[in-house]
């Protein structure tokens, strides 16, 4: 496909295709080969015109080489499969609301009244029907209003004011479902399964790191202890544990034995499985989602459900206002256009569309929001408790020394802990990991099962000889390994300022790794932000002992730090927390860490961290940075402040219309338009970004 370059800018390509006419799926297979050049931020494509915008850093030439090799054949071989674009929806919608105006207007234009009124009378019955069914069932709801109001119009003869109802109301469900269906599609894009590669175990029985990808129904894929699986498929070996908070919101852990159907996003708790894989990659888990946003009272924050109950409570004060207007004056056309308000649409539509909105939002800072309750919590919490390792620290440490003992090599010593931390990505396990390959060391697998003690450590038989890495604790009080003699002194001056992880085979301690895990450069900026941000009280919980939590403490300035603690405790201490009526934020990154996160107000992982804590996590941060934890406390306070402002405008906007059709100032017609454009719009204004509409006030106050 070639490409005519119609205008030129710093960091922005405007072209046009020089094809016939550009598909759906033309257009999401350029976007996707556009998005895939490291440089290219933002790809806009409008088939329709063969129109393309492309948003840069940099150098063009990369842009533009990019777009030179692009052919369809070329894209199909290299990318990924695509699913889920949004773009065939979008003219889907399209094309019905422009026919749906076409058709209004040209009856209404070109049919004699006598066929307007017969086709009116055909096109009511479906909502004269349904508001006699949920009379019937007792309830009184929206359904009610409008068959009412579109009932007595054609009582009275008023075909042409039921004919713009019926319009009115179609045209703004349309809109309603069109919106809706674009910030659900939008959110759960941003939720989906994060897994580029899995363990496959080969024909001749080893295994190998693949491409996710590449991965086949029929392929067994290993998932280890605090992986989540990536993909659908039947258990074939193994007995485990799992969580599937993801995707039936239990965080209760669900026994699996081979032969059991499991799906992709549940998280392996304890235990190693061999997976048989039946479903491809992404596209289960991601219609899971679409599922679970539509219909999950998890995402429900709590000021939706007020206004969803107080919508659904007010619909029989507008009945009994209709009939008061018209037993007053006696003139239906009054009554009709009481009936032509309700406060249930705007309020139901706007406050989730507030929500949706705030969490995809967030999504454009690489911040996922798994629910809007969460939102909400963030924006009443005023307690910040940090893990340390890996979460105040950076997310690459690196190993700075490895210590032989018991007469061992430090090669041998840094290979055998490579070969058990690589199962369990961790922060500290991936510096492990990546150590031994910088080194050229081959750590093949040359173990038996491997167990992970949480918060502690790892254990393994090799060569017969029970083998464990893990901490201080782990090692030498539960695992009661001792230390030689002659390694006595070389072991009391390990180098205290770094973070050392043991290894012992056999019961002897055989080497010492040391780690050096720098503070994040942003960390202490990001507290500071927090405070200014109304949190009152920042905390840090450390398994480090007290004299290194104590000069990090001081270096970030916490308000209160507890160091040498463990999983257990640092769940005490979020209850202790929530018992004197605080509202508590956990952010960490470990496996350690998820009883914490799942206990806390709002539990919210870095992105760097272990896969079970992301899925366990309320709130993901996949940007690296800690300063996004204040952003999402501003961007939650703004949409607590949209909801409040959606509701009174709401209340005083259509009481207005009410009150002005009572009074015979409206007709029943322009107060159904005014009523639905006002719903419609602020719809529309409920799908604008908070932050940058905070922005442009801080500018033009």
């Amino acid at each position: 496909m070639r490409f005519q370059i119609l205008h030129r800018s710093l960091g922005r390509l405007r072209l046009r295709a020089c094809v016939r006419s550009m598909t759906t799926g033309q257009a999401d297979l350029l976007e996707a080969w556009l998005l895939a050049e490291a440089s290219v931020e933002r790809v806009v494509i409008l088939e329709n015109i063969r129109s393309v915008t492309v948003c840069y850093r940099g150098d063009p030439a990369p842009v533009t080489a990019r777009l030179a090799a692009f052919s369809e054949e070329t894209a199909l071989a290299a990318l990924p499969p695509l699913h889920h674009s949004s773009r065939a929806m979008n003219r889907e919608y399209k094309e019905k609301l422009v026919g749906m105006v076409v058709s209004h207007f040209c009856k209404r234009w070109f049919l004699p009244a006598p066929v307007r009124a017969t086709l009116c009378a055909c096109e009511s019955v479906p909502r004269i029907l349904t508001a006699v069914k949920t009379l019937w069932s007792r309830r009184l709801t929206v359904d009610v209003l409008d068959g009412a109001a579109i009932g007595v119009s054609q009582l009275t003869g008023d075909f042409a004011t039921a004919s713009s109802v019926m319009f009115l109301l179609r045209l703004g469900e349309t809109l309603e479902e069109w919106t809706h269906k674009r910030s659900v599609e939008d959110l759960a894009r941003s939720m989906a399964l994060q897994v580029d590669s899995v363990w496959r175990l080969e024909a001749d029985g080893r295994q190998a790191l693949v491409p996710l990808n590449s991965v086949s129904p029929g392929d067994l894929v290993l998932v280890h202890t605090g992986h989540v699986l990536p993909l659908d498929g039947i258990l074939e070996q193994g007995d485990v544990m799992l969580n599937q908070a993801s995707l039936t919101g239990e965080s209760v852990p669900v026994a699996k034995r081979p032969g059991a159907a499991v799906y992709a996003g549940s998280v392996v708790e304890d235990g190693n499985c061999a997976l048989r894989v039946t479903g491809t990659a992404g596209e289960n888990r991601y219609d899971r989602i679409v599922r679970m946003i539509e219909d999950s009272e998890r995402l429900k924050s709590g000021v939706e459900l007020q206004a969803a109950n107080l919508a659904d409570r007010l619909v029989p004060w507008c009945l009994g206002g209709s009939l008061l207007t018209w037993l007053l004056t006696r003139n239906v056309a009054r009554a009709v256009s009481v009936l032509m308000v309700d406060f249930s649409c705007a309020l139901k539509l706007s406050m989730p569309l507030s929500v949706l909105s705030a969490m995809r939002e967030a999504g454009t800072r690489k911040i996922t929001v798994k629910g809007g309750k969460f939102l909400e919590r963030v924006s009443e919490a005023d307690t910040v408790i940090f893990d340390k390792t890996g979460t105040l620290t950076k997310a690459c440490p690196t190993v700075a020394k490895v210590v032989p003992f018991h007469g061992q090599q430090e090669a041998e010593m840094l290979r055998v802990a490579a070969c058990l931390e690589e199962h369990f990505p961790h922060s500290v396990a991936n510096a492990v990991v990546r150590a031994a390959r910088e080194r050229g060391l081959d750590h093949e697998e040359m173990h038996s099962e491997v167990e992970y003690v949480v918060a502690h450590g790892i254990a393994t038989r090799i060569d017969g000889k029970r083998t464990v890495i893990g901490s201080r604790h782990f090692v030498f009080e539960d695992e009661a390994v001792t230390i030689l003699p002659k390694d006595q002194a070389a072991f009391d001056t390990l180098e205290q300022g770094l973070s050392w992880l043991y290894l012992a085979v056999d019961g002897v301690l055989s080497a010492a790794i040391g780690i050096l895990d720098p503070l994040r450069p942003e960390a202490a900026e990001a507290l500071t932000a927090l405070h200014g941000a109304g949190i009152g009280k920042t905390v840090m919980l450390t398994g480090d002992n007290r004299s290194t939590a104590a000069a990090i403490a001081q270096t970030l300035g916490v308000d209160e730090f507890r160091a040498e603690v463990l999983p257990e405790d640092k769940a005490d201490y979020i209850k202790r927390e929530q018992a004197a009526y605080r509202t508590v934020i956990m952010i960490g990154d470990g496996i350690n860490d998820t009883p914490a996160l799942s206990l806390a107000d709002v539990g919210v992982a870095v992105g760097s961290g272990a896969t079970i804590a992301r899925e366990v996590a309320d709130v993901v941060i996949a940007a690296e940075d800690l300063r996004e934890l204040a952003w999402l406390k501003g961007l939650s306070d703004a949409l607590m402040k949209r909801i409040r402002q959606n509701y009174h405008f709401v209340m005083g906007f259509n009481g207005s219309l009410i009150a002005l059709g009572a009074l015979g100032i409206l007709p029943p017609a322009l107060s159904a338009l005014l009523h639905n454009s006002s719903t419609l719009l602020l719809s529309l204004h409920s799908l604008t970004n908070l932050m940058e509409e905070q922005e442009n006030r801080r500018k033009n106050p």
